[in-house]
């Protein structure tokens, strides 16, 4: 089927005058078979976004959030005004009290990053949340991987990222991160991140498993780069060397020194996925 992926938001941009940037990350996919919306930013840009970018967010058959991070699903009220009834696809997890460890005027903080509002808040806007946490069919050839297992040696967790439950604190294990894969008809298959916190590899190589012998079209959004160390990074592109695909389009999370250095690996197959930014496949 055809597919036409906009990127609406992302920490910089590439578009009309008229959009704006923020640290977040969502993007309109139109299909033959109808429209979807994958995250929703922080909030601040998504409606003025889809609006400059001619992007009916009222007309989208359902809504996947990649995890429970505030700058996936900040914007997920705003979006609701439009769209008072609409399926949000989702890991049980997004609703975990999740926090940052950060450093503010010499002193450790807890900053907390979850979502805005209960579930009740979204659910009485329209909100018809649907959850998983294996690999599943949310549409016709539109699937969300559900956990991804973290096999690599060199992808590690984010030890600044906490999760509370019942007065305790531990290491989130963010297994609500989830990337989207939307199987083409003639190009081959998408995927499409959030934030890749289970690995950028890991994420490629379980998609790869489950659909066995299908080429891999093109890799979209963010993949948390920019928080790792320079010898991390150098082994996830050496991985991705092994790869066969055709585009690879970097966004939010990735980092300006770790999109310089996948610019210089893979050159015309390489391209920042900001906000304006349009992939269409067939």
């Amino acid at each position: 089927m055809n597919i036409r992926i906009t990127i609406l938001c992302d920490n910089t941009v590439n578009g009309p005058l008229t959009v704006i940037g923020e640290h977040g990350y969502a993007a309109f996919i139109e299909t033959e078979r109808g429209n979807y919306l994958f995250d929703t930013g922080q909030g601040f840009t998504i409606l003025q976004n889809a609006h400059c970018l001619n992007k009916d967010l009222s007309s989208i058959k359902g809504l996947f959030l990649s995890h429970g991070h505030y700058d996936h699903t900040g914007g997920l009220s705003n979006v609701l005004t439009l769209n008072d009834s609409v399926k949000v696809y989702a890991h049980p997890d997004i609703f975990s009290q999740k926090y940052s460890l950060v450093e503010i005027d010499g002193n450790d903080t807890q900053r907390y990053i979850g979502m805005k509002f209960p579930r009740e808040h979204y659910e009485k806007r329209g909100a018809q949340f649907v959850f998983n946490s294996s690999l599943s069919e949310v549409a016709e050839d539109i699937y969300l991987t559900g956990e991804i297992p973290r096999t690599t040696e060199f992808e590690e967790g984010d030890p600044g990222l906490i999760v509370k439950n019942n007065g305790s604190e531990v290491s989130d294990p963010l297994l609500d991160d989830q990337s989207l894969i939307i199987r083409t008809k003639h190009d081959g298959l998408i995927i499409l991140l959030g934030c890749s916190h289970s690995g950028l590899i890991n994420t490629i190589q379980y998609v790869l498993d489950q659909f066995k012998g299908e080429k891999l079209s093109a890799i979209i959004g963010g993949t948390h780069l920019a928080f790792l160390k320079d010898d991390q990074v150098e082994k996830i592109i050496a991985q991705l060397k092994h790869y066969n695909f055709n585009k690879i389009g970097v966004s939010h999370c990735t980092g300006l020194k770790a999109e310089m250095r996948l610019f210089q690996e893979f050159k015309d197959k390489f391209f920042v996925a900001n906000v304006g930014t349009s992939l269409v496949t067939d």
